[in-house]
């Protein structure tokens, strides 16, 4: 029996498949991935953007794959970054075999899509010879035009009937290496067709409510859409679909999982929206805390909160709290323990010092338990 049974989410059982050295599926922790928005022909500036979102954490990065001047530099991408390289095919076979060979260790491709059979055959040989895995990516604005006249619009039916009929030319060729997708800009459609579409099969699934808006807007509209997915154990990768920095999908992407305690990574920072009873500027403090610790990978807990009334409560909770007090004398918490004070001059740099502390102890401690 769980300790906290109204926190468990029973994960969906799908079947592993590698995208690299990462796995996706099975019991693997689910991926974050973005993709780049730099000209893929211009490797200099996709790779430098390849290794921003490497720092913020990405598991996988797509790329899009156009044109052969793209796939030509494509080589010379995966060989100057370190995380999975996703290649994004539309259409052109060539293009498909091409990213295979280059070393892309997945193709976003439908295969339906990509001409006779002998061309599918093709793409799934390089596929295979290359040991690269791809994923069927149906979006509801580019529905095949048979189904949306069965069907009269894009609704979840036809995305998972469009989902299952290129899941099958994979199949019909003994290649199972894959996942599948089913995006919409709608939040009820993209959730309903992936509901569908885990009922009806043991694929691996990659989560998206694609073309979801700006950083504000598309935050939320992925959070509430995702999320839903993700709490009743629907999904084994994801990106979140902004238009904004591709940095900053990593970002939300990650906070989406560590709201649900699907997975953690860096500081977790606990904070009041502060009000009168504030005894420190509570957001100024956070917006440079969060600034100061994103580099810091190690998962952990912090709680700023502005006053006494909830501050101990939080602190206890949290591996370091600080509670603002009167006359500027500010109580610090470690690892739920009153430990000492502190006024406002000073305490940021003081809070990052101690994360810092505590990061390497943790990661010492990691060390020593795989050591033994």
């Amino acid at each position: 029996m769980s300790v906290r049974p109204y926190r468990d989410i029973i994960r969906r059982k799908s079947r592993q498949i590698n995208v690299g050295n990462v796995l996706v599926g099975g019991d693997a922790p689910i991926s974050v991935q973005s993709m780049t928005n730099t000209l893929t022909s211009d490797p200099k500036a996709t790779i430098a953007q390849i290794h921003a979102l490497e720092e913020a954490g990405a598991d996988l990065v797509r790329v899009s794959c156009p044109d052969e001047a793209s796939t030509k530099a494509l080589k010379e991408i995966v060989r100057e970054t370190t995380v999975p390289i996703i290649a994004d095919i539309h259409f052109h076979y060539q293009r498909g075999i091409e990213a295979a060979e280059a070393g892309a260790s997945c193709l976003r491709i439908n295969p339906g899509n990509i001409g006779s059979a002998d061309r599918v055959r093709e793409v799934i040989k390089a596929a295979v010879d290359n040991d690269c895995s791809m994923r069927i990516g149906v979006n509801a604005g580019s529905l095949e035009k048979e189904l949306l006249e069965k069907y009269g619009e894009p609704c979840p039916e036809a995305m998972v009937e469009s989902a299952l009929n290129h899941a099958r030319i994979l199949e019909d060729n003994d290649f199972t290496n894959f996942k599948i997708s089913v995006k919409a800009s709608d939040v009820f459609l993209s959730v309903a067709a992936y509901q569908g579409l885990a009922e009806a099969c043991d694929y691996p699934l990659h989560l998206g409510i694609t073309e979801a808006g700006g950083l504000t807007a598309g935050t939320v509209k992925s959070s509430i859409g995702l999320g839903m997915l993700l709490w009743s154990g629907i999904g084994d990768t994801l990106r979140v679909s902004l238009s904004a920095d591709p940095v900053e999908e990593i970002k939300v992407g990650y906070e989406i999982l560590k709201s649900l305690g699907l997975r953690r990574r860096g500081v977790t920072i606990i904070s009041c929206p502060s009000c009168a009873r504030q005894a420190f500027p509570v957001i100024k403090t956070v917006e440079k805390l969060e600034e100061r610790l994103e580099h810091i990978s190690t998962p952990m807990t912090l709680s700023i909160i502005g006053c006494v009334v909830n501050g101990p409560g939080e602190a206890r909770e949290t591996d370091i709290g600080l509670t603002g007090g009167g006359k500027g004398n500010h109580m610090v918490y470690l690892s739920g323990v009153t430990d000492h004070k502190i006024d406002t001059d000073g305490m940021v740099d003081h809070i990052v010092e101690l994360v810092e502390a505590k990061a390497e102890q943790l990661e010492a401690e990691a060390a020593a338990a795989e050591a033994s």
